[in-house]
C-alpha cells in the first residue's frame, strides 16, 4: 500500500476518534490521536488478520495495553472491515459494544479486554509463549502507553518476556510524554526507555511515530531478529492532527464539545495528519 493511503486511512481514523469522543461526551481522544498511525500500519500493512475469518489460530494477535485509547482501535477495526463504521458513534453508550475501553467478548478483532494498565502487556507476553509451545508462526503487537510503563507489571512481564527470548513478541511504547496528571518527568519518570528494555533483553528501536516509512523500518527490523523481543519506542504527539489538542496534557481524558469538534474535523478533513 503506498504511503499517501496509509495517511488517509489514518486521517479518517484520526476523524472517527473525534466523533467517537464527541457523540460520548467522555473518552480519550489525545493518546488514541497518537498512536493512530501505527494502529494504521499494522492492521492494513503488518498483520495477518482477516475480518473475515475472525478465529483463525494463525492469525497474528494484537492488545491495546493502554486501553483507553479504545478510539483509534475502534476506528482502525472499522475501517479494516471487522466493525460497521455507522456503529462509531455508540461508543460509550450503555447498550453499545464499544465501550470506554476494548471488550474481546463482544467486539469483533478485539483479542484482549484491557484498561487495567499492565494487565494487557501481560496477556500479550503469555500469547506470545503460547505461538512458541505451540510451534506457530503468528506474531503478537502490544501497544503501551508511557505513562502506563510505571507500572511495576509492566517490567515483570518484559523480564519474562526476554528470559523466553520471544523474537515473535514485539512491544511497542507511545511515548507522546503526557499522562493523566502531567508530563511524565513530573509524575513518575520512566526514562530512560530505551535502556530498561535493554536490560532485560529486548531489542530496541527509537523511531518517529508518525512516519511511516520509519514504521515500515522498525517493524521488518523487529521480524528478522532472532531470540530477542523486540521493544519500539515510538516518539509521538498526544492529540496529533488537531491543532488545540497536540502535546496538551488536558486532552488526555476529555472529549470536544460541538464547536471543537466541528474545528477539528475541518482540520482532518482531506488531510493528513
Amino acid at each position: 500500500m503506498e504511503k499517501k493511503e496509509l495517511q488517509s486511512i489514518a486521517n479518517e481514523v484520526r476523524k472517527s476518534i473525534i466523533v467517537q469522543t464527541h457523540a460520548a461526551k467522555s473518552g480519550h481522544p489525545g493518546g488514541s490521536l497518537s498512536c493512530a498511525d501505527m494502529l494504521t500500519y499494522l492492521y492494513f500493512e503488518e498483520m495477518n488478520v482477516d475480518p473475515d475469518n475472525l478465529n483463525n489460530p494463525d492469525r497474528d494477535r494484537f492488545v491495546l495495553s493502554k486501553g483507553h485509547s479504545a478510539p483509534a482501535l475502534y476506528g482502525v477495526l472499522a475501517e479494516r472491515g471487522f466493525i460497521p463504521k455507522e456503529d462509531l458513534d455508540s461508543l460509550r453508550k450503555p447498550e453499545s459494544y464499544l465501550q470506554g475501553h476494548p471488550d474481546m467478548k463482544n467486539t469483533p478483532g478485539v483479542e484482549m479486554s484491557s484498561g487495567s494498565l499492565g494487565q494487557g502487556f501481560s496477556t500479550a507476553v503469555g500469547m506470545a509463549l503460547a505461538a512458541k509451545m505451540d510451534d506457530k508462526s503468528y506474531r503478537t503487537y502490544a501497544v503501551l502507553g508511557d505513562g502506563e510503563i510505571e507500572e511495576g507489571q509492566i517490567w515483570e512481564a518484559a523480564m519474562f518476556a526476554g528470559h523466553r527470548k520471544l523474537d515473535n513478541l514485539v512491544a511497542i511504547v507511545d511515548n507522546n510524554n503526557l499522562q493523566i496528571d502531567g508530563t511524565l518527568d513530573e509524575v513518575c519518570s520512566p526514562y530512560p526507555i530505551e535502556q530498561k528494555f535493554e536490560a532485560f533483553n529486548f531489542n530496541v528501536i527509537d523511531i518517529n511515530g508518525h512516519d511511516f516509512d520509519e514504521i515500515k523500518a522498525a517493524l521488518d527490523e523487529a521480524k528478522s531478529v532472532k531470540d530477542k523481543p523486540t521493544a519500539i519506542i515510538m516518539r509521538t504527539v498526544k492529540g496529533k492532527g488537531v491543532s488545540y489538542m497536540e502535546d496538551q496534557v488536558g486532552w488526555h481524558g476529555k472529549a470536544p464539545d460541538d464547536e471543537l469538534c466541528e474545528q477539528a474535523l475541518n482540520e482532518l478533513e482531506g488531510g493528513e495528519a
